[in-house]
């Protein structure tokens, strides 16, 4: 049990140390809308279409059908399997 908790807090200590400060979050005001790219092509803004594209047929639809049919099978499955 020992030598569990042992790699459990030398797992952890690794990816602590892994963190790359460039990916944290600032808490600065996000970029406005790019209108101008040619201006700010080493750092530009996200595209209109990014910011204002509507998700009428996005991965959700989806799931509204795949996961309740999944959970039933997974029932059904774990019924007959616990006989």
């Amino acid at each position: 049990m020992a030598g569990k908790n042992q790699k459990r807090r030398a797992f952890r200590k690794l990816t602590m140390e892994n963190i790359d400060p460039q990916h944290t979050e600032s808490g600065a005001a996000p970029k406005p809308i790019e209108k101008d790219y040619e201006n700010h092509k080493e750092d530009p803004g996200p595209a209109q279409p990014a910011v204002t594209e509507r998700d009428e047929n996005g991965a959700g639809q989806a799931l509204k059908w795949v996961i309740p049919i999944a959970v039933i099978i997974g029932l059904i499955i774990w019924f007959v399997m616990r006989k």
